[in-house]
Order: C-alpha cells, then sequence, then structure tokens
C-alpha cells in the first residue's frame, strides 16, 4: 500500500493567542515540495485568499471521482475531450450540533471524441463505478451525490 504524507506548519504571529486575534493562516507541504497556503474559512476568521480544510476535503473528492472516471473511460475506449466539475460541499449540524461536512454534490460535465462516446447510461454508470472505487469516496461518511 502506499502513504500520503502532508506536512502542515502554523506560527502565531499574534501579540496574543485570543480567539478574535490568532491566525488561521498555515501551509501543508506535500512530498513534492509544493506548498499551499491554508486557513480557516472566512466565516470563521479565515483568510479569503487561502484553501480552507473543507474546500480541500471537497477538491480531492470530485479530483479522485475524475482521475477513477477517466481511468475506466480509458479502459473501455471512451476518449475524453475535456472534464469539468462544479462540486459543492454542505456544512451543516448533525444531531449533536456538531458542524460536518454532511453531503457532496458533484456535477461533472465531460466531453467525449465524436465516434468514441458512451451512451448516456453507461456514462451514467461510469460515474456509478468511478464513485464505488474512489479513495476519498470510500473514506468518508459523507453523502456523495454525482450528478451524471
Amino acid at each position: 500500500m502506499t502513504e500520503h504524507i502532508v506536512d502542515l506548519n502554523w506560527k502565531n504571529q499574534a501579540a496574543s493567542f485570543d480567539y478574535k486575534v490568532y491566525t488561521r493562516d498555515y501551509t501543508w507541504k506535500f512530498g513534492n515540495g509544493l506548498e499551499v497556503k491554508s486557513s480557516a474559512a472566512p466565516k470563521y476568521l479565515g483568510n479569503v485568499a487561502c484553501v480552507d480544510p473543507e474546500e480541500a476535503l471537497v477538491a480531492a473528492l470530485a479530483g479522485c471521482h475524475m482521475l477513477t472516471f477517466l481511468a475506466f473511460c480509458s479502459l473501455k475506449k471512451f476518449e475524453v475531450i475535456s472534464y469539468t466539475d462544479h462540486a459543492v460541499g454542505h456544512l451543516t449540524q448533525n444531531e449533536n450540533k456538531k458542524f460536518w461536512v454532511s453531503k457532496i454534490e458533484l456535477n461533472p460535465k465531460v466531453e467525449f471524441a465524436v465516434g468514441k462516446s458512451p451512451s448516456k447510461e453507461e456514462e451514467h454508470q461510469l460515474h456509478e463505478k468511478a464513485h464505488g472505487d474512489c479513495f476519498i469516496a470510500n473514506s468518508i461518511k459523507s453523502e456523495v451525490v454525482v450528478n451524471s
């Protein structure tokens, strides 16, 4: 199996550690050296110019679904020209009043090469299979809806 390592670094740069004062900004450093500036969501005193963890979760799921879908299309000899998605994560409260990303909606739009495309039913089945095999989808308890 594989490991996926991210180094997270945060440092207080404020004069105090008061809840409304300390910075929520931090960095994720990935194994390839890429650094991503991250923060809490703006609603939770985060920096609008950074990626927040909830967005990252939605992006990870959307990316995993796409990559799995592309692999299945390639194996079936369906030629994908472009793939876009407008993924939406819903942060709600559970029965214990705890916030969680309860639902993630994927809205993929796929363009196939002429003569190398699945039927609408086959495309829908490919999305269902991709969802079933997506590593991230299999790792979370949130509801995932693929509007294909």
